[in-house]
């Protein structure tokens, strides 16, 4: 099952949103602000695509920013920045999908990668 978590009023996600219901594929939603991946979603996200810690975080936004994550990043361990992850889910890039079973994982939208991995 394809995981989707997502900012309902952000319009990058709707895009993906709109994407995905014109090709009826078939995914579970979560508000980012509500409900986070856990932290062994996120463990098992790093491991399973072997992407760098900072792809999971949306370094363009206010929250990023404001705790000055660019300079405070590089030093917090992996359990401390995952905790960060699920503690404001605002701080995920997003939207954020993914489905370990069918080895996908998409960050951010680029509907060319979307369309390839998902239709």
């Amino acid at each position: 099952m394809l995981y989707i978590y997502e900012y309902p009023t952000c319009s990058t996600c709707k895009k993906a949103k709109k994407l995905l219901t014109e090709h009826n594929v078939e995914a579970i939603y979560f508000n980012v602000k509500e409900t986070t991946p856990t932290v062994e979603d996120f463990k098992k996200i790093l491991n399973t695509f072997n992407i760098p810690l900072k792809k999971l975080f949306n370094t363009s936004g206010l929250v990023y920013k404001e705790l000055n994550l660019k300079d405070k990043l590089p030093t917090l361990s992996i359990e401390e920045s995952l905790k960060l992850l699920t503690e404001n889910g605002m701080l995920i890039k997003r939207p954020l999908a993914f489905d370990f079973e069918n080895d996908i994982l998409l960050l951010g939208f680029k509907e060319e990668n979307w369309e390839t991995a998902l239709l």
